[in-house]
């Protein structure tokens, strides 16, 4: 697993990196663009929407929706990647902060419309992912929406056959998400896969 300084380390070529997989169509960034253009495109359905990003690295999708008059609040633990977002988005309110321990103050403090997590809670075990995720639920506005776009799979089985496919180049260290092993937390869970190894999780409150 990557820790902040590895992430300052990768953080100018990121961009970069994810699209190479993505292009090529391989794990772990195959659907990459599309996940983050759909979300992009349920964000927008509610005007000037309040937004809070959880892990917003270098901002691909964070960047867009702020100018489009999006209110960005955001947490990420590397410096350098809220450096980059920070040049980006002037105007958001972002915080260096490992959300693995939770989210900083001022975050907590707030109630947002849309509460986006792309490629970052995967460093979650699925323990955590469920206290994680029921402490966001709380901070949603009424009709608010957890939006989750990352390496994710419906299935066991689906996650297995990937880790096949992949051979060495899968990351053992990441635990990635598995909608049906989730749904018994959260009944209202809503799963929409994007490639073989991407996916879309919603839920709201």
């Amino acid at each position: 697993m990557l820790n902040h300084k590895g992430f300052d380390l990768w953080a100018d070529g990121y961009d970069e990196s994810v699209g190479l997989s993505d292009e090529a169509n391989t794990y772990p960034f195959a659907g990459y663009k599309k996940v983050l253009a759909a979300i992009f495109q349920t964000v927008m359905q509610t005007p000037n929407a309040s937004v809070l990003d959880i892990g917003f690295g270098t901002a691909v999708l964070t960047a867009k929706l702020y100018e489009q008059g999006c209110t960005i609040y955001g947490q990420d633990f590397s410096s350098r990647m809220l450096e980059l977002a920070s040049e980006k988005m002037p105007g958001a309110h972002l915080y260096q902060g490992d959300f693995t321990t939770g989210l900083v103050e001022p975050l907590r403090d707030r109630r947002y419309d849309d509460i986006v997590a792309t490629y970052s809670l995967h460093h979650l075990t699925d323990a955590e992912k469920v206290l994680f995720l029921n402490g966001l639920l709380a901070l949603l506005k009424e009709d608010g929406e957890i939006l989750i776009g990352d390496v994710a799979f419906r299935t066991r089985v689906e996650l297995e056959a990937c880790k096949t496919q992949a051979g060495a180049s899968w990351d053992e260290d990441e635990i990635y998400f598995v909608a049906d092993e989730l749904a018994p937390a959260f009944p209202q869970l809503k799963f929409v896969p994007f490639s073989a190894c991407a996916g879309i999780l919603s839920l709201r409150r």
